[in-house]
């Protein structure tokens, strides 16, 4: 058996106060930002997972100096042109599409192939979306099956601006084509679905030559080549991703009340916020601020018997695309019938997560109707599980493990979760915060 985690008791009522571990997606793009500096670079709360340790490992490659002690990161950056691009170089993603994908925008003036390679979850996933905007620039790329790690890149001294269409939402390879503007002479333009704007709004606190325009739809944004990127110190705000786990199980643990401290509450990232308000759910947000661009606030939430069945709509998937697997949860606890549409892109993550969310609820006893991007869940509000429950070879999805011991917490029943190690990849601290909630 595989390091399992077993649960056999709910959690009681609660009255907290926590806060949660540095921003995942903010801690990797200042890692890469920060050595892109001019200088050096310092960060409080940056979030020490498997994932930002692989992206401090791979600009160390790259001939950049990280020093990490305590809780405070040093990375020596060498200025945008300060790479230094080896014969035979590896570098190893493990679990990180973020990485994998964003780093890709930076070595596309690399003079040597380098070598792009990830864990079993990672080597499963699309890299072809990234790579074709990125050979438009003058990169060469060959990919397995012409779509997956592991992949060679290799760059060109003689790069051209592009126009590119971002059609999925994906912000990962809008990103990566903005680091490939950044390279760039020209004028590189980007039509985008909506999709999380942390790379252009660190651009734009660090006065980069950025321009962003917004309708209700798209994103248009204009990237000319960065002759200088200034130094970043920056004390990393909490996810949201992560603190969605405790938000739901304050919320389907009634009379409990939890307030999470300095959280990142970027509207591009908040779909779960909204999502549960439809739902019946209290939440407020206070201490409201704008820190280097992004907005942060605390998070206020009571639990309550009575939840709303949902119609989700579509436009709130992008903004809660990390977080359905828990909101499934609440749904499963729901007075109705609930619907999830248009979410074929959440089997673009670690696991086929559509189908996990579905075959978890059914192992809960939880009516399903399940296609290739819907699904439909059928609440009870007085479920009680008490039965064994065996979570496993679910390709070590940290999001899986986490909402398998949040339904375990709630709903009761003998669950064994295998490969607790999974939450290295995303939220080391997971396990702590729960017993500090449980007192």
């Amino acid at each position: 058996m595989a390091n399992p985690l077993i649960v056999k008791k709910k959690i009681n009522s609660f009255n907290k106060i926590i806060k949660v571990s540095g921003d995942k997606s903010l801690s990797i793009r200042w890692v890469l930002f920060a050595s892109l500096g001019s200088g050096l670079s310092k960060a409080k709360n940056l979030l020490m997972s498997e994932d930002v340790l692989t992206a401090i490992s791979a600009v160390r490659k790259l001939g950049i100096k990280v020093i990490v002690k305590k809780n405070i990161c040093k990375i020596y950056g060498k200025g945008i042109d300060g790479y230094k691009y080896k014969k035979n170089i590896n570098i190893n993603s493990k679990n990180s599409g973020t990485l994998g994908r964003l780093i890709l925008g930076l070595l596309i003036n690399s003079p040597y192939s380098i070598k792009v390679i990830g864990d079993k979850s990672l080597s499963k996933r699309d890299f072809k979306r990234v790579a074709d905007p990125l050979t438009k620039f003058g990169a060469k790329f060959n990919l397995r099956d012409n779509k997956t790690l592991p992949l060679k890149i290799k760059g060109s001294s003689v790069l051209k601006s592009i126009n590119y269409f971002e059609t999925k939402g994906s912000a990962q390879c809008k990103s990566a084509v903005i680091l490939g503007g950044l390279r760039t002479e020209g004028v590189t333009k980007i039509k985008a679905i909506k999709s999380r704007n942390h790379t252009e709004l660190l651009c734009k606190h660090l006065r980069m030559p950025i321009s962003i325009k917004n309708n209700k739809k798209y994103d248009f944004i204009k990237i000319k080549k960065a002759k200088k990127i200034n130094t970043l110190n920056y004390n990393i705000p909490s996810d949201i991703s992560s603190s969605a786990f405790f938000l739901v199980l304050t919320a389907l643990t009634d009379k409990s009340k939890l307030i999470i401290k300095n959280v990142n509450i970027n509207p591009t990232r908040t779909g779960i916020i909204y999502i549960l308000k439809k739902m019946g759910i209290k939440i407020l947000i206070k201490n409201k601020k704008i820190y280097k661009g992004e907005p942060n606030g605390d998070i206020k939430i009571e639990g309550t018997k009575k939840i709303k069945s949902i119609n989700c709509p579509v436009k709130l998937n992008t903004g809660a695309i990390d977080e359905f697997l828990i909101i499934f949860l609440v749904a499963a606890k729901a007075k109705g019938v609930s619907y999830f549409k248009d979410l074929a892109e959440l089997d673009q993550k670690e696991s086929p997560r559509l189908k996990w969310g579905s075959k978890i609820l059914n192992l809960m006893g939880i009516k399903t109707k399940l296609t290739k991007s819907s699904i439909k869940i059928y609440g009870n509000p007085d479920l009680k599980i008490n039965k064994k429950i065996v979570i496993k070879n679910y390709l070590h999805d940290h999001r899986i493990f986490m909402t398998s011991v949040i339904a375990a917490l709630v709903f009761g029943g003998n669950w064994v979760i295998h490969n607790k190690e999974s939450i290295n990849t995303s939220f080391p601290d997971f396990l702590k915060i729960i017993k500090s909630i449980k007192g």
